[in-house]
């Protein structure tokens, strides 16, 4: 068949390369001049299924905005107080209730678990270097912060995931570059998990789908989706296109196309930060993965520079930097690794990232049979890339997916409408 996959992100060029892989005709439609230009480009650099989390954790909406008034936080807000975003805090709210919580793990765990196994495959097959390192740290500040830590290490134990919770001398035992003068209550660390460069992953993978036979097509900016019987033609900046199935993988961009067409999701476009910084002195570097459990920003060793990536920024569309996104990063940075490397003067970047309350992804057909969607991963979408571009592929190529994705379809919202 000839497919279109619409995004040139992690996970429309993980999807592409898996079309191609099955057998299929496909060309990827990407608005920018290449990939990985936008969420893909500042995504969390952890890509192992214990890491991943939701952002709709039982206790988090208190903790935010107990914090909104201080000078660093996880989230920052923007003037503009817009209805869609009152109406995708109230939903991601109701997510953040235990019960919920639960549900929504249990289904990023197994779409993250079969991805990393096959990004494994496709790393070894292909002999793919993108500065992957073993190892995360997750940092807890306080025992409160713990506290409200224990469902995720309850389903970790549940899910036979290898870990282990480290008192404050043994962690820095582990990581002994930990400034002495950071105070932290414990550690989780999770020696499995593994973190990399995604950017570097994703030209990569690019060049592995091309191999196949994949066709990029770079700024080209699709307006408009029309299924059709046995078909589906979209304009392309004022052309017409006729394919057999689309993928729509635009990221935050994705509720935007499918709307029109009568496919509604609850998708919200949150701003999240990255920065990246030469290290000055490497024995005052991490070792390995850091993640502030407070104010959710991860610390990364990518050879020799330190990528920072985290925080949230909501109702702003433009690609200004919010001051109180660049303070947190700074103040996280220093409070871990304060020598390493001068954080003020590094890179920052920003950029939107297709969110859903619930923070699991939506995978598959809609109600059109040969339009199908692979959106709504989020800032960890790296961590479940290759598990969604293979199960989509599958979908598109009509055969049955190696895991059960139920929990990951339109079908979990039934007859529900976001219009």
């Amino acid at each position: 068949m000839r497919v279109a996959v619409i995004g040139g992100g992690v996970v429309g060029v993980c999807t592409a390369y898996y079309l191609a892989e099955a057998g299929h005709e496909v060309t990827v439609f990407e608005r920018y001049g290449n990939v990985a230009q936008e969420a893909s480009f500042g995504n969390l650099d952890l890509m192992g299924p214990a890491s991943l989390r939701p952002w709709a954790l039982p206790g988090t909406p208190s903790r935010i905005f107990s914090m909104l008034f201080r000078p660093e936080s996880p989230v920052a807000f923007s003037a503009q107080f817009e209805p869609a975003m009152w109406r995708w805090i109230r939903r991601w709210v109701k997510e953040c209730q235990l019960e919920r919580f639960s549900h929504n793990q249990r289904h990023l765990h197994r779409l993250a678990a079969y991805s990393t196994g096959l990004m494994t495959e496709l790393a070894q097959t292909h002999q793919l270097d993108f500065q992957q390192r073993s190892g995360v740290m997750v940092m807890f500040r306080t025992a409160r912060d713990l506290q409200q830590a224990q469902p995720i290490l309850e389903m970790l134990g549940q899910f036979g995931s290898e870990h282990e919770l480290l008192e404050a001398q043994t962690a820095r035992e582990l990581e002994p570059a930990l400034a002495n003068a950071a105070p932290f209550h414990a550690a989780l660390y999770i020696p499995a998990d593994k973190v990399g460069n995604c950017p570097l992953f994703v030209r990569q993978v690019k060049t592995l789908a091309q191999n196949r036979g994949v066709e990029f097509q770079f700024n080209q900016e699709v307006q408009s989706i029309a299924p059709e019987l046995g078909g589906v033609s979209f304009q392309v900046d004022g052309r017409s296109i006729d394919v057999d199935a689309v993928v729509v993988a635009a990221g935050s961009d994705s509720a935007r196309l499918l709307k029109p067409i009568g496919v509604g999701m609850p998708l919200y476009p949150v701003k999240v930060y990255s920065a990246s910084t030469a290290i000055q002195e490497f024995d005052l570097a991490p070792q390995t993965a850091v993640f502030d459990d407070t104010y959710r920003v991860a610390m990364t060793r990518l050879g020799n520079r330190i990528r920072l990536a985290g925080c949230a920024e909501m109702g702003s569309s433009t690609v200004n930097l919010h001051r109180k996104a660049i303070s947190t990063m700074v103040k996280v940075a220093d409070d871990w690794f304060p020598n390493a490397a001068n954080y003020r003067t590094a890179n920052f970047w920003c950029g939107p990232a297709g969110m859903l309350p619930e923070g699991v992804p939506l995978l598959g057909p809609t109600k059109f049979g040969n339009v199908f969607v692979n959106a709504g991963h989020g800032s960890g979408a790296w961590a479940m890339a290759t598990g969604s571009g293979k199960l989509v592929a599958d979908m598109v190529s009509g055969q049955t997916p190696d895991i059960d994705a139920e929990g990951l379809t339109l079908a979990r919202y039934g007859e529900r409408s976001f219009q």
